[in-house]
């Protein structure tokens, strides 16, 4: 794995063209200055393969907001779509994000099938960063801003097209069914690659010079001497309790169990749930071991940065800054960061 090759722009349609026989694919557009995945139906002029993460996590392909587990108690596994998915343009920060969900769907003893199936079907042909945008901190946990593990194909922006870099046995093998499309690439465009990749590093790197963001070699221990910080009480003051940062984090999982009737069946649905509700902790009988809002922020925090690393060896945050976007309180991770390791 790793060989590298080249795509062109035009051979990049003929491309996606041909993964519409097998797969339904999405590629990521722009709306104003979000970017967005969009089902590609045959206009590859509209994607926009490089700049940086769309809006919405890689998950809601492999764990849906909403998600249909069981029809009337059967023990057969509701079936998806007619066509695997086919993701275009997915950014390192998204694919960290495979780790925590890994995790939790896939390494433990309770497997959940219908994730480990997504996984091994689905396609992920990702992409390199071009630029960083204000919220990117990617470098402070660890994640370079261009694709190192967890792909099938990889593409990276160069003058006139892509190089592509094989990830995986099922990356080969669409090259070597499309071999017609991809060439050797030329030592202008691989040192171009490397040139820009050390552009956009420094780009986060001023980032992070800018915010004054920690990095993770100093978040050691930061959760458990702060346990009973007023931080926790002073940041969470703002908090509406709408659950975005849950929502939209690329590594957040949490999830409860729902069923509904209609005229013909009882259907079990999973939905997306958040940990900064009040009712996701409360028990049958009433109690609630985090009735504090403040509470339930240490716990988010908790998770990601003591919980993780201790089970699993991971920080589980990507630095890809969508919470920072989605909180209509302003509350910036980073300055949480800070505060808890400067109190340390």
């Amino acid at each position: 794995m790793g060989k590298n090759l080249f795509l062109s722009k035009a051979d990049l349609k003929s491309f996606l063209d041909k993964l519409l026989i097998d797969y339904d694919v999405f590629v990521p557009v722009k709306k104003g200055d979000q970017r967005f995945y969009k089902k590609y139906a045959g206009t590859a002029e509209e994607a926009v393969i490089g700049e940086v993460r769309p809006f919405e996590p890689l998950k809601a392909f492999f764990s849906k907001a909403r998600e249909k587990l069981a029809v009337d108690f059967k023990p057969e596994i509701p079936s998806g779509g007619p066509k695997p998915f086919a993701i275009v343009g997915v950014k390192a920060c998204d694919l960290k994000g495979f780790k925590v969900q890994n995790n939790v769907y896939k390494e433990n003893e309770y497997k959940d099938p219908l994730y480990i199936k997504a996984r091994e079907e689905n396609l992920i042909i990702s992409a390199d960063c071009t630029f960083a945008i204000p919220t990117c901190f990617c470098l402070a946990v660890d994640v370079k801003p261009y694709p190192q593990e967890n792909f099938d194909l990889n593409l990276s922006q160069v003058r006139g097209g892509f190089i592509v870099t094989v990830g995986s046995d099922k990356g080969q093998c669409l090259v070597d069914a499309n071999d017609a499309l991809f060439q050797e690439p030329s030592q202008e465009a691989l040192l171009e690659e490397v040139e820009r990749r050390k552009k956009v590093i420094k780009e986060v790197e001023k980032n992070l010079v800018e915010s004054n963001v920690p990095r993770q070699d100093r978040f050691q221990g930061i959760i458990e001497k702060n346990y009973e910080s007023e931080i926790w009480d002073d940041e969470a003051k703002t908090c509406v309790e709408c659950g975005a940062c849950n929502t939209i984090c690329p590594t957040c999982h949490c999830f409860l169990l729902a069923d509904q009737k209609n005229e013909k069946h009882f259907i079990r649905y999973r939905l997306w749930d958040s940990c900064m509700v009040k009712d996701f902790a409360r028990v049958a009988g009433g109690a609630n071991p985090r009735p504090r809002l403040w509470m339930r922020l240490r716990n988010r925090f908790e998770k990601k940065f003591d919980f993780f690393p201790k089970i699993a060896g991971i920080y589980a945050c990507t630095g890809c800054g969508r919470c920072i976007t989605a909180c209509p309180a302003k509350i910036d991770i980073r300055q949480v960061l800070k505060r808890l390791v400067d109190h340390v």
